[in-house]
């Protein structure tokens, strides 16, 4: 995952390397305690369960803060650990990600464009620019969205064209252009951040699906292109519990009957919460990858029209 792009040629930057998840909260804290102009934060999956945290500053950093910040998102020894550099930043997103494999998930395969040649004929490739990254398909969350996607696709395209197609907090536009090339139908994908939306139109058109997908920036489901397009057959979002559970209710009438909901974003302890509030609708399928969850919902035809649940591993 990365959160912005590279801000000046030259940058401080602070730097820990820890497991996954604590990884992933230090992101989220210090994204959302600090001004999305003054930082960016990339997250980088270096083996053994370790992940590298680099977080990029416009300006010298308060150390102090960014020590508070760390410790409370993954404790006090994570904070102790982090450490304050500056340095040349030439292009740190592309160097990130240059050494990172293809991620397969089903019939899906995210790479970058070192490794365009070698994506078999049989898979749908879908290529991520380095420099405008807002997630490469290596997380837990985005992996368990391809596969709840693909089995999608595998089970009900045939019977059920998807003809409305949401990916809500779209960030570099994965899951909406999974969706367009697989099913081959028009997907309105939307995030609250400017950047993100230009980063996923490039990374639409890099794939050759800028045709089929739209992207907006919106915040929630308030936007009127948004709310133009209902009922969905599809909603794709991967974002977090606590917006998820603020969206729950608006998301839900959204939906058209029958139509599914893929969550994300969710911690596996986390999963029950995500459920309850989603508690219209029933429980269809989930995903439990690398201590995250992705979970199926399915909006009831009927109020009696239950739906068994299942779970999956990777």
């Amino acid at each position: 995952m990365i959160s912005r792009p590279p801000l000046r040629s030259s940058t401080a930057i602070a730097l820990l390397e820890t497991d996954e998840q604590s990884a992933y909260r230090i992101a989220d804290l210090v994204a959302e305690s600090l001004p999305a102009d003054d930082i960016a934060v990339a997250l980088v999956d270096i083996g053994a369960g370790r992940w590298r945290v680099a977080m990029h500053f416009r300006a010298a950093p308060d150390e102090k803060i960014i020590r508070a910040l760390t410790a409370a998102a993954a404790g006090d020894a994570a904070a102790e650990a982090l450490r304050f550099e500056r340095v040349a930043a030439t292009d740190w997103v592309r160097e990130s990600l240059a050494g990172l494999a293809p991620v397969t998930a089903g019939r899906f395969v995210v790479h970058g464009a070192h490794d365009r040649a070698r994506i078999p004929l049989n898979r749908i490739g879908i290529e991520i620019e380095a420099a405008l990254a807002f997630g490469t398909g290596h997380h837990g969350t985005t992996r368990g969205c391809l596969l709840a996607l693909d089995s999608l696709c595998k089970s009900r395209c045939k019977s059920r064209p998807r003809r409305r197609i949401l990916d809500l907090g779209t960030g570099s536009g994965v899951l909406a252009i999974a969706a367009a090339r697989a099913l081959r139908q028009r997907v309105l994908a939307t995030d609250m951040d400017g950047v993100a939306v230009r980063a996923a139109r490039a990374n639409a058109a890099l794939n050759r699906a800028g045709s089929f997908v739209e992207v907006v920036k919106a915040d929630g489901v308030t936007a009127a292109k948004l709310r133009e397009r209902a009922p969905y057959d599809l909603v794709l979002a991967n974002i977090l519990l606590h917006p998820l559970q603020r969206l729950a209710a608006p998301l839900t009438r959204l939906m058209a009957p029958g139509g599914r909901i893929v969550l994300s974003g969710l911690l596996a302890c986390q999963a029950n919460a995500a459920i309850a509030a989603y508690r219209d609708l029933a429980l269809e399928r989930r995903i439990d990858l690398d201590g995250w969850t992705t979970l199926v919902l399915v909006r009831r035809r009927r109020p009696d029209a239950g739906v068994a649940g299942r779970r999956v591993g990777p």
